[in-house]
C-alpha cells in the first residue's frame, strides 16, 4: 500500500465511509493522484485535496442502482467511486485521448466492471449502443446547465435520471432548464443541497429524445437551448 492510498483510507473512514469502500476508493485514488504528476487528470495534488472529491461522488452513491454513463469523465469523478460504492457497471465517457487511456487503465486495475469511450457527447450520443441505453448518466456540472442536459439526457433511456452536480443554481438558469428539458424528452425533477456549496440537478427523462438532439459538436455549448 502506497502512502497516499494509507493517507486516503484514513481520511476517507476519519469522514464515514465504510471501511472495505474506504480501501476500495482510496485505491483508486492513489492511481490518480500518480497519474496526475504526469496527465492532468484533477486539480487536486494530494490526498488532503483529493478526499473531498471523493466524498462529493459518494452523495449519489444512494441513488445509483443500475447502468451509469459518466459524461465528460476526466479522472474518473464521480463514476469511479460510484462504481467501486455500489458495484453497477459503469460507461466512462471522455474526448482527451491521454485522460481515456488513465480511465482504461483504471478500470482494469481495480477490477470495474466498466467500458471507456474515447469521443465527444455529440458524437456518441448518435450511436445506438449508447443512444437511451443507461439508466444513470452522471456529469460534474461546470458548464451552462441546459448544454450538460443536452450532452447527457439522449443516453439515458425512458425512466432514467441525469444527476448533475454543480453550484447552486441562478433564477435564470433554472428557468432555462426548465424549458430545455422537455425539449429533450425531460424534466427538471430535483434541485438540492449537498454541503458546502454544492448542489444536486436531478433530470428524470420521461420521452424520447428527439434525434436532432445533441446538436453537432460545439452547439449546444455555444447555444446552450433555452438560454
Amino acid at each position: 500500500m502506497t502512502a497516499d492510498e494509507t493517507d486516503l483510507t484514513g481520511l476517507l473512514v476519519a469522514a464515514g465511509v465504510d471501511a472495505a469502500v474506504a480501501a476500495r476508493l482510496a485505491a483508486y485514488g492513489a492511481l490518480l493522484l500518480e497519474a496526475n504528476r504526469k496527465v492532468n487528470l484533477t486539480g487536486a495534488k494530494d490526498p488532503a485535496a483529493l478526499t473531498p472529491h471523493l466524498l462529493d461522488a459518494l452523495t449519489l452513491a444512494g441513488e445509483v442502482r443500475e447502468s451509469l454513463i459518466d459524461v465528460g469523465s476526466g479522472g474518473g469523478l464521480p463514476g469511479i467511486p460510484l462504481a467501486l460504492a455500489t458495484g453497477v457497471p459503469v460507461t466512462l465517457l471522455e474526448p482527451i485521448a491521454k485522460k481515456a487511456a488513465f480511465l482504461r487503465g483504471a478500470l482494469e486495475a481495480l477490477g470495474i466492471a466498466g467500458t471507456v469511450v474515447a469521443g465527444r457527447a455529440e458524437n456518441a450520443a448518435r450511436d445506438p449502443a449508447l443512444r437511451e441505453q443507461f439508466a444513470y448518466a452522471t456529469a460534474r456540472a461546470v458548464s451552462n446547465p441546459s448544454t450538460v442536459a443536452e450532452l447527457t439526457v439522449p443516453f439515458l433511456r425512458v425512466g432514467g435520471r441525469a444527476l448533475l452536480q454543480r453550484a447552486k443554481l441562478e433564477p435564470a438558469e433554472r428557468h432555462a432548464l426548465e424549458d430545455a428539458a422537455p425539449m429533450l424528452g425531460a424534466v427538471l425533477l430535483e434541485e438540492r443541497a449537498a454541503g458546502e456549496g454544492r448542489w444536486i440537478v436531478v433530470l428524470e427523462k420521461r420521452l424520447p429524445t428527439a434525434q436532432r438532439f445533441p446538436r453537432r459538436n460545439g452547439i449546444p455549448e455555444k447555444r446552450p437551448l433555452c438560454r
